[in-house]
């Protein structure tokens, strides 16, 4: 399920705010750790993006698109406590494809579907570049990190470990 329509939407949308990125061809991998010396970066620099669901009460939920440094340990517990959530978990694959687009691995840190709400962790700004696969395991790219947040003008909160 690799989205070439996502692709597209990714690079155009990078294209549309003039951002400065690098194309970055490799193995098919998506997992941060494995696939960061591939492209020759530290892993840190990888914008790795999980998705949850915190249930709110008995009735409601909200998925969130997480967005932290490669090396960084999310802490589900500060995410569950921004929304005084019930419980906290990692999304099903299923559900987390479906909301991301894109197959797991291959997760963008930008929301494109309304039900996400992206929460990016503010130690990312230490970083001059963040790489991310391209909604492909094949592909990623090399983004300006200060291009990164102009497009997505995240909510910034201390979110892992």
């Amino acid at each position: 399920m690799e989205s070439p329509d996502l692709y597209t939407k990714l690079l155009d949308l990078v294209d549309q705010h003039s951002a400065h990125y690098t194309k970055i061809e490799h193995e098919p991998q998506g997992r941060c750790e494995i696939v960061s010396p591939m492209r020759g970066h530290d892993v840190s620099d990888a914008a790795k993006c999980m998705i949850l669901v915190v249930k709110i009460g008995k009735k409601s939920k909200k998925f969130v698109l997480a967005v932290v440094p490669g090396n960084a340990q999310l802490d589900l517990n500060a995410i569950k406590a921004l929304f005084d959530g019930t419980y906290i978990s990692f999304a099903s694959q299923d559900i987390a494809e479906e909301l991301a687009g894109s197959v797991a691995g291959t997760v963008l840190p930008f929301a494109f579907n309304a039900g996400l709400e992206l929460i990016v962790d503010p130690s990312l700004k230490d970083h001059e570049y963040i790489y991310l696969n391209a909604a492909k395991l094949d592909e990623s790219l090399k983004l300006l990190t200060s291009n990164y947040l102009r497009i997505t003008d995240p909510r910034f909160e201390r979110i892992t470990q």
